[in-house]
């Protein structure tokens, strides 16, 4: 029986109740609904609408429903129209006619917001966690990857390191100090060379700042709409402060209106679910492109990737192009609710109804691919070598400017005479590196034969000491940020 059947003498026609209907996925909240129920019997006590007796009948069945619930065994009957008709009927079965009382002063208005806020409160958390996750696997490939030699130790991430010996990328050694380069990359064009380990680190700091996100959202998920009633607050003497404080809200809602209608947090949580999904799209990307042949510098691991149904010599990066799909996923779920939000006319309509699937939807989809990233990227295998066969002088032509620079030259003109190089080595088919010192004093005389130095590519990272840097002491003092903050 619905619980607004007193107004209407005929039944819902069945598939307008189907339409209407939303328990196929609200019932995601019931211990959600449970617990708002069990806060509200004790409020009511409270406020002298039931007796302790009651009170206590209530309770014995709403607990009785949560354990169903925990166990699985919870019965669904064909009339439950919503997660709170359900819980409704059940209870009815179990303490009898008292269950009527529980509602007494209630909404469904109120009550489904109060679920739906409890349920993002309770799975934030897991979603942060599985950040974490992804954020210590891009930590210890910064560490790995960090030299030649094994992973850092504990003692060297503690400590400043020498200035690089200079060793050319490539040359034969023990790895001591000979760190791993890549080429940094603009507008997809080769640009300056980094750390690997810096470009490991890039993809943290976009998921740190997911994770502040959630923590705002949380701050604003905060706020008890219970005791709002349909739309113009409760006659009751609710506490409801009190009530806030039982179900670990930070206040209750100022206004009864706004309380039933808001559903900015909905919003905003798939609003930081896009952009995780942005985030995750961006590094599958790069690793997409660079573990193509044609730039080789990342291979993929068998248990991350699957093959062809024709071609018997493909390995496809399946997981990752499915992350940077999801993406585009997630922006049409935020997209779908802000339109439907945009123009409701009254406090609550059923449009609201539309509030709960792309958010469970949304957190099930990064809930899903967030430890396959972290698996995905602890498993890759970066070919040292064929990343820095990637480098050429040319990605040094900033640091021929900036030896002008050094020589008192302005800026500007530095970046011009350094652009001049690099047409006079085009035009003659040679590098900046095999330019002789008469073409560079041909430029400008106070080349000299130190010139040169320029396009060690381990000299050039090492100059970028600057906080945030590419230089090996600016990525350890990063990296123990990093670490700092997933600890």
């Amino acid at each position: 029986m619905n619980l607004w059947h007193g107004r209407f003498a005929d039944k819902t026609n069945p598939d307008a109740f189907a339409l209407n209907a939303s328990i196929s996925f609200d019932q995601r909240m019931a211990l959600q609904d449970v617990r708002g129920s069990l806060a509200w019997a004790e409020a009511l006590e409270m406020a002298g609408v039931l007796t302790v007796d009651e009170q206590i009948q209530l309770w014995a069945g709403l607990q009785q429903i949560e354990s169903e619930f925990q166990s699985q065994s919870f019965a669904y009957a064909p009339g439950d129209e919503d997660i709170h008709t359900a819980v409704e009927r059940r209870l009815g079965e179990i303490v009898g006619s008292v269950a009527g009382k529980l509602h007494t002063g209630r909404s469904r208005n109120d009550q489904v917001a109060t679920d739906f806020r409890l349920w993002l409160l309770d799975h934030i958390p897991t979603l942060d966690a599985a950040l974490s996750e992804l954020q210590t696997e891009l930590v210890e490939r910064a560490e790995n990857d960090f030299t030649l030699t094994p992973a850092l130790s504990q003692k060297e991430r503690g400590q400043e390191l020498p200035s690089p010996p200079g060793r050319r990328v490539g040359d034969e050694g023990d790895g001591e100090g000979n760190y791993i380069l890549m080429p940094g990359y603009t507008h997809l064009q080769r640009a300056q060379p980094v750390l690997l380990s810096h470009w490991w680190l890039s993809h943290f700091w976009p998921l740190q700042r997911d994770r502040g996100r959630l923590t705002d959202c949380k701050d604003r998920l905060s706020v008890l709409p219970l005791g709002s009633g349909a739309l113009a607050g409760t006659p009751f003497a609710i506490d409801r402060a009190a009530l806030a404080e039982k179900l670990g809200f930070a206040e209750a809602s100022p206004n009864s209106m706004d309380a039933v209608s808001d559903r900015d947090f909905a919003a905003e949580f798939l609003f930081v679910a896009a952009m995780i999904g942005v985030h995750l799209s961006k590094l599958a990307e790069q690793v997409i492109i660079y573990s193509s042949a044609e730039f080789g510098f990342i291979e993929l691991d068998d248990a991350y990737s699957t093959g062809s149904s024709l071609m018997p010599q493909k390995k496809n990066p399946d997981p990752f192009e499915l992350a940077r799909a999801k993406a585009g996923t997630l922006l049409g779920k935020l997209i779908g609710l802000l339109a439907t939000l945009k123009g409701l006319p009254s406090t609550y309509d059923k449009d609201l109804q539309e509030d709960k699937i792309p958010v469970f939807e949304a957190y099930d989809t990064l809930i899903t691919i967030l430890p396959v990233m972290a698996g995905a990227v602890r498993s890759l295998t970066i070919d040292v070598r064929r990343m820095a066969q990637a480098i050429d002088a040319s990605m040094m032509a900033t640091d021929l400017a900036d030896y002008l620079v050094e020589r008192g030259i302005p800026f500007r003109e530095a970046h011009a005479l350094s652009g001049r190089a690099v047409r006079l080595a085009l035009e003659n088919e040679k590098t900046l590196q095999t330019l002789t010192l008469p073409d560079y004093q041909s430029i400008h005389p106070v080349f000299n034969e130190d010139v040169y130095d320029v396009f060690d590519p381990q000299q050039c990272i090492a100059k970028r000491k600057a906080f945030g840097g590419t230089a090996p002491e600016a990525v350890l003092a990063q990296l123990k940020q990093a670490q700092s903050l997933i600890d």
